[in-house]
C-alpha cells in the first residue's frame, strides 16, 4: 500500500481535528480526558492544545481549581470543518487503496495455508481489514490493542497485546498505520514471532505472504 496515498492528511492533521471535534462537543474536557479518550500521550496533548491556540483556533481560560476551559472561536469551527472534510477525501482515497490491498492480502493468506489469524491495532483500517476477512476461508481468532483492550470491535472483545499468544494465531497483522513498529514490538516482548508478525505499513508485507506461499 502506497505511503503517498494515506499521508496527504497527516498524522497532526488527525490528532487535530480529534482534539478540536472534542473541544467542540464538551469544553469542560481536561488535557487528560483528551489523551485517554484520544491514545495520545498527555504531553503530546498540551503540545497540540497550544498549538492550536497559537493558530488562534481555540482560547483558553482559568476556572477554579487550577482547571481551565476550551472554547472553540470562528476560526476554529472553520478549522474543524476543514481538516473533517479533508479527512473525508483521504479516507475514501485511503478505503479504496487498503480494500483492494487487505482483499489480495487475504487470498494470499488463504493461499499459503494459513487458516488463523488476528489484528493488532483497532481503528478504520482494522475494520477494513475485518470486511476483507469475511471473503476468504481464513478464521479471525481475535482482536489485540492496548488502548482499546476492553471494548467491542464488530463481535470481538479487544483483548491487551500480552493476551496475543493465547488466541494460537499462525500469523498477526498490524492493522493501523499509527504506531506500527511499536505495536510490533510489543508482540514481539509477549512472544511473538517476528514471522509471524505482518505489518501493512511496511511495503514488504504483501510480498513477504507471496513468498512464503505454500505449494
Amino acid at each position: 500500500m502506497g505511503k503517498k496515498e494515506h499521508e496527504r492528511f497527516s498524522i497532526d492533521d488527525y490528532r487535530s481535528l480529534l482534539v478540536l471535534d472534542e473541544i467542540a462537543r464538551n469544553g469542560n474536557v481536561t488535557q487528560r480526558d483528551l489523551s485517554r479518550t484520544l491514545g495520545i500521550a498527555l504531553g503530546l496533548v498540551n503540545s497540540y492544545i497550544k498549538n492550536l491556540a497559537l493558530k488562534g483556533y481555540i482560547t483558553i481560560s482559568a476556572i477554579p481549581r487550577k482547571r481551565y476551559r476550551y472554547y472553540l472561536t470562528p476560526k476554529g469551527f472553520r478549522e474543524k470543518t476543514r481538516l473533517a472534510y479533508e479527512h473525508l477525501r483521504n479516507f475514501t482515497a485511503l478505503y479504496r487503496t487498503a480494500r483492494r490491498d487487505f482483499r489480495e492480502l487475504f487470498f494470499a493468506i488463504e493461499g499459503a495455508g494459513i487458516r488463523r489469524v488476528a489484528l493488532c491495532g483497532v481503528d478504520e483500517i482494522a475494520e477494513i481489514a475485518y470486511l476483507s476477512s469475511k471473503e476468504v476461508s481464513v478464521e479471525l481468532v481475535g482482536v489485540v490493542d492496548d488502548e482499546r483492550a476492553g471494548t467491542s470491535f464488530f463481535d470481538y472483545r479487544v483483548l491487551p497485546i500480552n493476551s496475543a499468544p493465547g488466541l494460537d494465531a499462525e500469523l498477526f497483522i498490524i492493522t493501523t498505520f499509527r504506531g506500527g513498529d511499536e505495536l510490533s514490538e510489543k508482540l514481539f516482548k509477549a512472544g511473538i514471532e517476528k514471522s509471524r508478525i505482518c505489518d501493512i505499513s511496511e511495503g514488504s508485507w504483501l510480498k513477504k505472504i507471496h513468498k512464503e506461499r505454500r505449494p
